[in-house]
């Protein structure tokens, strides 16, 4: 039988002692965790293994013995060592020894409970294969296994493959806590943490970043009760408020900020990962939104903005009167009706009247409402974008109403030819069992329907073609919006810690190992060298991507298209009767 010993590189270099760690049965393997030095006494090895074992609900023994000939004659020494198997039993018995001045290792695996024909103890194959201790204990398998559960104390049930191992590691963490080799009464060699300066100030920020993130969560909580209050729920403040991208932005930060600063401690990695992922994002989105507040407010940049948005909006709606006279006339040769079309042509230049008088009104208060629009963007790049995506709502309103006119006219015009012609087809719509039934109809009925026919046939390509420029008009508008709302989805969304990770430490993120052989010749075992395989840069994104604010619809390109024909209106925000991807 074939037995995979897990050897950690930092112990490859250690004196003679013990090998403390954990038998998987299932794998039929060992995870050798650490080397206990001689001189020990065996008493208190035993109460320190009890000690990692109540704290980290793993079951650690000693496996085996390890030897290093490099002072010590090999002859005392293997006496020595066959001795501790009476004093720690445990089956298999690993024997591992690194031959001096020689890079070849011998390694036994020794059964005392299964005895061979001749009535020896039986020896297994021992293929050892190493790995770095510290890279294992740091990187997070994914996917992650099923592994045991910690909380009700089951130490001996094990993960499958290779996730025992970095479980084990994982969760032996309190192994390795000893600064030096000889720091307690017992001496070991595991991976040690350099640097015990950067732990002290590391240890001082957690202690003065408790009372930080109290004081931060009742100012948040007050925030957000605030937010909750009844008179923001009255009808005008709680639909304007649901519709505008500003508002949910600010609701989704607010969230954000309450699950980074809450006293409560992440109760997985993944959790962690969240908070970390959130609290870089944040951290990004309030450096863009300073650089730009800087930029805006060098050289004069908001007076420059306010001197030329009014010149761009007369612009802007001066191009509209042009398109409006031209669709007034004959476009494209079509002939129109020019009842309708007149009709049609004075009610929407009588609302560019009405938006350019308004444009003007606002001007005196255009550069202040720059000016603290500006001054928003120390909450972040999102808030700004998110205000900008709002006063293009709000400058581009009269093409909004141009849409819906338009829009209401030809949907009221294709629904009722559809209806009169199921008219002629002797067919009806059942209202209640949302289905089209056969019915007989009068001579009246049917001369009424023809008329009615033949008057929407004939005022259609007019309508038509004022809902055809004007739904155009607004798809650039939606367009742009949506460009903004993209931006601001990936500042929220993207795992930029995670991202950072996978490529200042790959091996923390890890998708599964690969293997390297060392040594492989005939007599003696298998050296196998254990290597991190980090998770791709697309899996990374998946796997830790934040939820935005998720205010904006999402529709395929089949509905979009039928929406557009038939008329209904697209709005930039999730209607209530809208199907969620």
């Amino acid at each position: 039988m074939v037995l995979k010993a897990f050897f950690p590189t930092c112990c490859a270099s250690a004196d003679s002692g013990l090998l403390v760690g954990r038998w998987v049965p299932e794998q039929s393997s060992a995870v050798v965790l650490a080397v206990v030095h001689f001189p020990f006494i065996p008493m208190q090895v035993k109460e320190l293994l009890a000690q990692v074992q109540q704290a980290s609900r793993v079951s650690i023994a000693v496996l085996g013995t390890w030897c290093h000939h490099r002072q010590e004659p090999e002859e005392s020494l293997g006496h020595f060592l066959e001795g501790l198997g009476a004093i720690f039993s445990h089956d298999p018995w690993l024997q591992l020894c690194r031959e001096r001045g020689s890079k070849f290792w011998s390694c036994k695996a020794t059964r005392r409970q299964v005895p061979t024909s001749f009535g020896a103890p039986g020896e297994d194959q021992v293929m050892l294969v190493f790995y770095d201790q510290r890279k294992v204990l740091l990187s997070q398998l994914h996917p992650p296994a099923a592994l045991p559960d910690r909380q009700a104390g089951d130490a001996t049930a094990s993960a499958g493959g290779l996730a025992a191992v970095f479980d084990t590691v994982a969760r032996s963490e309190v192994l390795f806590r000893s600064d030096r080799f000889d720091e307690g009464p017992v001496r070991l060699s595991h991976w040690q943490s350099e640097g015990v300066e950067a732990s002290i100030l590391v240890e001082l920020a957690k202690r003065a970043s408790g009372p930080i993130c109290l004081l931060l969560a009742c100012l948040l909580s007050l925030v957000s009760a605030v937010s909750t209050c009844w008179v923001f729920k009255l009808w005008p403040l709680s639909f304007i408020w649901s519709k505008l991208s500003t508002c949910e932005q600010l609701k989704h930060r607010l969230e954000q900020l309450k699950l980074i600063f809450s006293p409560q401690k992440a109760e997985n990695p993944s959790q962690l990962m969240r908070k970390a992922n959130i609290l870089v994002s944040v951290l990004l989105d309030v450096a863009l939104g300073l650089m730009l507040l800087s930029w805006l407010h060098g050289k004069d940049r908001i007076g420059q903005l306010a001197d030329a948005l009014v010149p761009v909006a007369d612009h802007v709606a001066e191009e509209l009167q042009h398109l409006l006279q031209w669709l007034m006339g004959a476009p494209a040769g079509l002939k129109m009706n020019r009842a309708l079309d007149q009709v049609l042509g004075r009610f929407f230049l009588y609302h560019i009247h009405l938006w350019i008088s308004y444009i003007h009104l606002m001007s005196p208060f255009i550069e202040r409402i720059l000016w603290h629009v500006g001054l928003s963007a120390c909450l972040g790049l999102t808030i700004s974008l998110s205000i900008l995506s709002d006063i293009i709502a709000l400058l581009t309103f009269h093409i909004y109403c141009f849409y819906v006119y338009g829009a209401r006219l030809y949907c009221l015009k294709i629904y009722g030819l559809s209806s009169l012609w199921r008219l002629f087809r002797g067919k009806k719509w059942n209202v209640l069992r949302q289905r089209v039934d056969s019915c007989s109809y009068d001579l009246d009925q049917l001369f009424i329907g023809t008329l009615l026919f033949t008057v929407l046939i004939f005022l259609l390509p007019t309508t038509a073609l004022y809902y055809l420029v004007f739904t155009l008009l607004r798809l650039l508008v939606v367009t742009v919006q949506g460009l903004i709302h993209l931006l601001v989805d990936l500042i929220n969304s993207l795992p930029l810690y995670a991202l950072g990770l996978r490529l200042c430490r790959p091996y923390r993120l890890a998708a599964g190992v690969k293997f390297r052989v060392l040594e492989h010749e005939a007599g003696r075992p298998l050296r196998l060298l254990m290597q991190i395989n980090p998770l791709p840069y697309g899996r990374v994104v998946h796997t830790y991507r934040l939820p935005s604010c998720g205010c904006h619809p999402k529709h395929s390109w089949g509905s979009l298209c039928r929406k557009l024909f038939f008329g209904e209106l697209i709005y930039p925000w999730r209607q209530r009767g809208d199907k969620q991807d």
